[in-house]
């Protein structure tokens, strides 16, 4: 790779935003131009979206502010399509950007299509405009005494559920899933999770799975009908289905296909990162977390630069670490992991588990701030004997 590239980065989430200030540091003294494309100015601390949903009000961070000294050039708007043989990307149908370096980083969203009715009568945690809406519907619903449903029990829906049962004491919050919540946690650790759950009186719905979304109800698969004032949806992904129309190799989920160096397998000048990629290790593949995709957008920036400057790529290596759940703002418990997220025996709860989850959702905001004069690193494990064979 040549001196003069431009690299563009689609999406400004925790990854793109990461990869776009670290690859500004890394490539300082060389003669590339950086530019991040994302549809809104403000940076969406997905973490914390429960909190919004809670009727808390989050800090307003602003993504240009974020890049104030990185000379990383920031275009608001929707890239719509992707000419992967011209290098060309059209934004709102209008405007196009030619590229010689594509990050792309568009993430995921919560896919409220699978299940009739979801998409019409249950608000999600995709944007702090639509949890937001759902916070004013809360209010309303818990004045009148009504019943709100959390349908969704992985970590998210349990965060929302505690989050939601701690601001509105004496809500009626159901949290339905079809597994057990905190299922993939040691034993100790799940104990207090549900210990947790009795403690702010949410109500479990666990074994059936969800057939429809009704407006005052939710219809599980046996029959049942669960009262709802008010859904909140979390389960499901889906990802931009960008990739896919440009051609770009994906999998049936419309994923990005990457090679162990995380470039598309049908592309190689496009690198896909966080939740918009099929990284595939020797253990399994990643799953879209924030615990995982920091260090992808760690690792494509170097990798890059490294490019730029004509050195050789180690293969991305990475495994888990922890599962942090807050519990409503005065409870957490933390899971420690083995690198294929299998649970250790230790884990934490109560106050200290609050501070580290806090440390956990506020870090990415003091990464991006100190990478603009260091390379900060975000790679609590690289997983060790578990990554250092290739991935079959």
């Amino acid at each position: 790779m040549n001196s003069g590239h431009h690299i563009v980065v689609l999406g400004a989430g925790y990854t793109g935003l990461f990869s776009a200030i670290r690859l500004a540091h890394r490539t300082r003294r060389t003669d590339v131009k950086i530019t991040l494309v994302n549809p809104s100015s403000r940076f969406v601390e997905r973490l914390r979206m429960h909190q919004i949903a809670a009727g808390q009000e989050l800090a307003d961070h602003q993504i240009p502010d974020l890049l104030v000294g990185t000379g990383v050039t920031f275009v608001q708007g929707t890239a719509t399509a992707i000419d992967p043989e011209a290098r060309q990307i059209a934004v709102d149908g209008a405007e196009t950007l030619g590229y010689d370096t594509l990050v792309y980083a568009l993430g995921s969203s919560t896919d409220t299509g699978q299940v009739p009715g979801a998409d019409t009568h249950a608000f999600t945690l995709n944007n702090p405009e639509i949890a937001g809406r759902f916070a004013t519907r809360l209010t309303e619903v818990a004045a009148s005494g009504g019943t709100v449903t959390v349908c969704g029990g992985g970590l998210t829906g349990i965060e929302a559920a505690t989050e939601i049962a701690e601001s509105h004491p004496g809500l009626d919050v159901t949290l339905i899933s079809l597994d057990e919540p905190g299922g993939m946690m040691g034993a100790k650790a799940r104990t207090y999770l549900h210990g947790a759950l009795d403690r702010l009186g949410v109500t479990l719905e666990t074994g059936d799975r969800v057939t429809k979304v009704l407006p005052d109800a939710v219809e599980l698969a046996d029959g049942r009908l669960v009262r709802s004032d008010a859904c909140l949806w979390t389960t499901g992904v889906k990802v931009s289905p960008l990739a896919a129309a440009a051609g770009i190799a994906t999998d049936d989920r419309g994923l990005i296909l990457v090679d162990a160096t995380l470039r598309s397998v049908s592309h190689p000048e496009i690198h896909a990162i966080g939740d918009a990629a099929a990284v595939r290790l020797a253990w399994g593949q990643i799953h879209g977390t924030c615990q995982s995709g920091l260090p992808t957008a760690q690792y494509t920036a170097d990798t890059i630069a490294r490019l730029v400057h004509g050195k050789a790529v180690k293969p991305f290596r990475f495994g888990y670490f922890h599962q942090p759940v807050s519990l409503g703002r005065r409870d957490a418990v933390i899971q420690f992991t083995k690198a294929d997220e299998t649970p250790r025996r230790m884990h934490l709860t109560g106050r200290s588990a609050v501070a580290y989850k806090e440390m956990v959702s506020g870090s990415p905001l003091t990464t991006y701030r100190l990478s603009k004069r260091m390379n900060v690193t975000t790679i609590v494990s690289r997983g060790g004997r578990a990554t250092r064979k290739p991935a079959g």
